[in-house]
């Protein structure tokens, strides 16, 4: 997300969804990627607020809320924009406890004011960037003028004017942590996928959902464009008989529910009072990643390409940092949003298949061409394995969706990578993407690198093209 400002103008640009909280550190930090999910509050007596005589507001969090958000549940705290609250208990990383209305402390005041008297004296222009939406970073550029009254953030790249800067870096990082993605205007627009959905209630009564149109059908059955409680879309999979190990997916569904990242697609819940089965997740409007690259890939730059591949990579470094296994990473099982966000979906279904055809090697529907010779020939899968599949993602997004050895069967496939072969380079990729993407398929998965690493290559190589 990025933020420009002079305190008297200010438009904020988002890379993605999500939750971003702040401390107390003044006025100045009011303008940097605000929000709050949702408080949770727990049904017993709420702790005292921290005294206000506190000298540094120690042990207790203040955060403004992006947006107006009303309970839905006993256990939610209506919220208004732009009013602050202070976290007494946080939960995990999306949801907190014990939420009051925030008080002013001293923390407000000292070094914060002398930041901004300087703004507001020099009329300097800030950007703020967050490198990563889900508690990552956040960086702060100073826009500069040259002698000839040019603007810029990187010294080769001068313009006329700010908006000129900023229409240069929504398609080139060129020296930032990651390009500016796009507007999500003064306070409000960027809604979390998350809101409205409790973190403990992981059972959703159908009678709350609308379904609205049919989206197509997917491996486990049909997909339909709903709302839940007539407010917020969502997706519905309606789990066709026989074609999952239910009682499974139902123990793990819990788990699952609780891996929330903004290059995640959500799962809000499932149905468990009907059949079929009904699995409730976040709606993605612009649908599959593989039909979006075969209809716009053509008229999409090099740039968003890139930042597709980095959120892709940031969902699974997600994944790989708690020891989940995707299995089925493909340009088909990610999902994007109206602004072009990339998230992962369907992650670890497919243990929960029951077609053999689909999870035998030898099976017509199993995904040969994303698989490296360890799931092949052994069915061992682990964080390595997905990362082959990353590749061939990256190799997807750079041939607009193209199938992998597409005149190649699958058996021919088998052999040709035990063999060593490997994609080429797609056209629209350089040297040096092509390397982050060639080193995803070395033949032992040790040889592989981690998610992390990947993601690190992709940063640099957004912010230094070639």
């Amino acid at each position: 997300a990025f933020l420009l400002s002079d305190l008297s103008i200010h438009s904020i640009f988002c890379c993605c969804c999500a939750v971003q909280t702040r401390y107390s550190l003044g006025v100045i930090c009011a303008y940097v990627s605000l929000s709050l999910f949702q408080a949770d509050r727990s049904r017993r007596k709420l702790p005292l607020p921290p005294p206000e005589d506190d000298d540094e507001g120690e042990g207790s969090l203040g955060v403004v809320a992006m947006y107006d958000f009303t309970a839905k549940e006993d256990t939610d705290l209506t919220l208004k924009q732009g009013e602050e609250y202070i976290i007494l208990h946080k939960q995990d990383q999306l949801w907190w406890r014990d939420v009051t209305p925030g008080t002013k402390t001293k923390s407000h005041t000292t070094d914060s004011h002398c930041i901004v008297n300087k703004i507001i004296t020099f009329s300097l222009f800030f950007l703020f960037v967050c490198e990563n939406s889900l508690g990552g970073d956040i960086r702060h550029y100073q826009i500069k003028k040259t002698d000839t009254g040019q603007f810029f953030l990187a010294e080769k790249y001068t313009f006329s004017s700010i908006p000129d800067v900023i229409h240069y870096h929504e398609h080139n990082a060129a020296g930032l942590v990651t390009r500016l993605r796009y507007a999500v205007g003064p306070m409000g627009r960027c809604v979390p996928a998350t809101s409205g959905f409790s973190s403990e209630k992981w059972e959703i009564n159908p009678c709350e959902l609308t379904f609205m149109k049919e989206l197509g059908s997917g491996q486990f059955g049909l997909v339909k464009l709903g709302k839940w409680r007539a407010q917020q879309k969502v997706a519905i999979k309606a789990i066709r008989e026989g074609a999952m190990c239910e009682e499974d997916f139902i123990e793990e569904a819990k788990v699952m529910m609780r891996l929330c990242h903004p290059k995640l697609v959500q799962l809000y819940g499932v149905c468990l009072q009907q059949r079929p089965l009904l699995i409730v997740a976040e709606f993605m409007e612009n649908g599959c990643l593989l039909n979006f690259l075969r209809q716009r890939g053509r008229s999409l730059r090099d740039a968003w390409l890139l930042s597709m591949c980095q959120d892709v990579c940031e969902g699974m470094e997600y994944l790989e940092t708690h020891s989940f296994i995707h299995r089925d990473l493909a340009a088909r099982n990610c999902l994007v949003s109206e602004h072009n966000v990339v998230k992962v979906s369907d992650f670890g279904m497919t243990r929960y298949v029951l077609d053999n055809q689909y999870t035998s090697s030898s099976g017509a529907k199993f995904p040969v061409k994303w698989s490296p010779p360890e799931v092949l020939h052994y069915s061992r899968y682990s964080s390595k394995s997905d990362v082959w599949s990353f590749g061939v993602v990256m190799w997807e997004i750079y041939s607009d969706g193209r199938t992998p050895f597409e005149n190649r069967s699958n058996l021919e496939v088998v052999n040709d990578i035990t063999r060593g072969i490997r994609l080429y380079r797609p056209y629209r990729a350089s040297h040096s993407l092509y390397s982050i993407m060639y080193s995803c398929w070395h033949e032992k998965p040790q040889g592989r690198p981690p998610f992390s690493e990947l993601l690190a290559d992709i940063r640099k190589l957004a912010e230094n093209p070639d």
